[in-house]
């Protein structure tokens, strides 16, 4: 369409500033062959910039509306495909950089694997956004009814992303709000997936401005994207100023965080060492003030269920009437079938005593498990050579002196409506990790923001205790309280957020962000024909 008009030179006579955009609209819809490619993924890489923990939104403007106008150009099918595949290869490529981390803890086993870790995991990843083009593209939608398509798709093959081959949803479009508080709040209604959609139409809604002749219709479009960002910051304004944050009464949490390097994890002559680091943060200043303890993933290097020495040795510390939420591995006794390993959280008394226990149910491939293991002559990431299991999933644990609280483990942090159980709704969330394998990177940042996500998604507080960083505490609004930085080594204490009622999100789920994605392809597509039949 854009390349028929600038044929027809239909461009001129256009306000001053829109010919030229007409003009760039032509040369990127124009594009063929390797220069094609290379712009996708130049406008791909640049989208990345927007973020944690940079959170430049500015950059979606030229890389959405860009992608927009290349897609305009594709003749084909697989050229539609292809378009949105190169653009989400460079964003999750780049995106995922911090994974190579991971495989340099252990670089002569592992250092091979750093280009099929990013590089190959953001081929398979963008997979789903060529779709998402290819649909827009089949549509034959015109105009803001084809950016209606876009959002659309590309909200629904977020959540597919989600669950398919297991799911990896990191770093959904959406997710680039957390820079953004007031249009975070949306979260609270349509979760990050229906966010990945607005996202869309904010930044890609401008491309259209190319197509237009009349003011009327510029206004339309720019008038759009104005209700969108002033209607979301507004009700997130609102939102904010309607809950300010209430603590919980009586309760001091102190999160530990020991900072000790993965390569120094599980060796078995520092175990001793790391589990006493716990002990001795736990007891530093201001001991007497705490009432429950939080420590992180695998914090205690021991099989805590069956280590009644090591087990004793965590109770030491643990306050008067209180509890220590901590990380560790969980084993089934010699000789029990079947077998089984979970990476786990347990709440322990000053007796000893296991009040509660919640097993991680979203493993981490290649780094907990290896798929296909009788296929794939690949050892995981984490010490020893037997695959960790699943749990069953979202629990709510009822544990003494606490509200009901909502565990999940490092990884799950990453799975929209999969944190808090339906049914038996929590009054925080605690998520428990380790993000010391990722080094001093982005990788952290991003977990965190995914972290806060739930929490606004559930309406929930969030208590994040991470062995390398970054800890916090978050209310449920997503405004963070308290933090202790990436590396830093020491502890944090704090008290506990009130939730807020249920949200949207937290009744429907993920139902709430399919509906719309089905209502904007409707719109987009039915639109798009009265259009075609009006002109």
């Amino acid at each position: 369409m854009i390349g028929a008009l600038a044929a027809n030179n239909q461009w001129r006579g256009t306000p001053s500033g829109l010919g030229g955009l007409g003009r760039m609209a032509s040369r990127l819809a124009g594009l063929t062959g390797w220069r094609r490619f290379g712009v996708l993924m130049l406008l791909g890489a640049l989208a990345t910039l927007s973020l944690p923990p940079l959170g430049w939104l500015v950059v979606l403007l030229p890389s959405l509306s860009g992608l927009v106008w290349v897609l305009e150009g594709a003749a084909t099918r697989r050229s539609a495909f292809a378009v949105g595949w190169w653009w989400a290869w460079a964003w999750y490529a780049i995106g995922f950089y911090w994974i190579g981390n991971a495989m340099l803890v252990d670089p002569e086993r592992f250092a091979w694997m750093i280009p099929f870790a990013t590089l190959g995991l953001g081929a398979v990843q963008a997979v789903f956004i060529g779709v998402a083009t290819l649909v827009t593209h089949l549509t034959r939608s015109t105009g803001i009814f084809r950016i209606v398509v876009l959002a659309g798709a590309w909200t629904f093959m977020e959540w597919v992303r989600s669950w398919f081959l297991s799911g990896f949803p990191w770093n959904p479009l959406g997710s680039v709000w957390d820079a953004v508080p007031s249009v975070l709040q949306l979260a609270s209604l349509v979760g990050v997936f229906g966010l990945c959609g607005f996202t869309i139409l904010v930044f890609a809604l401008p491309a259209v401005l190319a197509d237009f002749i009349t003011v009327t219709q510029r206004r339309v479009a720019l008038g759009l994207v104005a209700v969108l960002l002033v209607g979301g910051a507004a009700f997130g304004t609102l939102r904010l100023a309607a809950h300010p944050t209430e603590m919980v009464p009586g309760i001091r949490l102190r999160l530990v965080q020991a900072a000790i390097a993965q390569r120094h994890m599980w060796r078995d002559d520092l175990r001793q060492s790391q589990l006493l680091d716990h002990v001795e943060l736990t007891r530093g200043p201001g001991y007497d003030k705490v009432t429950h303890v939080v420590w992180p993933e695998t914090a205690a290097p021991f099989f805590l269920n069956l280590d009644v020495q090591a087990r004793a040795l965590v109770a030491s510390v643990v306050p008067p009437g209180g509890v220590i939420l901590a990380g560790a591995p969980r084993v089934t006794p010699q000789g029990v079938e079947p077998f089984g390993l979970w990476n786990s959280l347990m709440a322990i008394d000053a007796a000893g005593q296991v009040l509660g226990t919640y097993d991680k149910a979203h493993l981490v491939p290649f780094g907990e498990y290896v798929p296909l293991r009788g296929v794939l002559p690949i050892a995981k990431l984490t010490a020893g050579g037997t695959d960790f299991s699943a749990g069953p999933g979202p629990r709510t644990l009822d544990i003494p002196t606490l509200p009901p609280v909502g565990p999940f483990i490092c990884y799950e942090a990453v799975f929209p409506g999969a944190v808090a159980e339906h049914g038996n709704r929590p009054q925080w969330l605690l998520t428990l990790t380790n993000d010391a394998w990722f080094g001093k990177s982005a990788g952290p940042h991003q977990h965190l923001a995914a972290g806060r996500m739930r929490a606004v998604e559930e309406g929930l507080p969030l208590v994040r205790s991470a062995n390398s960083g970054i800890s916090a505490i978050i209310d449920p609004l997503g405004r963070e309280l308290y933090r202790l930085g990436l590396n830093e080594r020491g502890v944090l204490d704090g008290e506990l957020p009130k939730p807020v009622a249920a949200t949207v999100y937290g009744r429907w789920g993920n139902i709430v962000p399919i509906s719309l994605s089905i209502v904007l392809l409707l719109l987009g597509v039915f639109g798009g024909l009265l259009r075609s039949v009006r002109d």
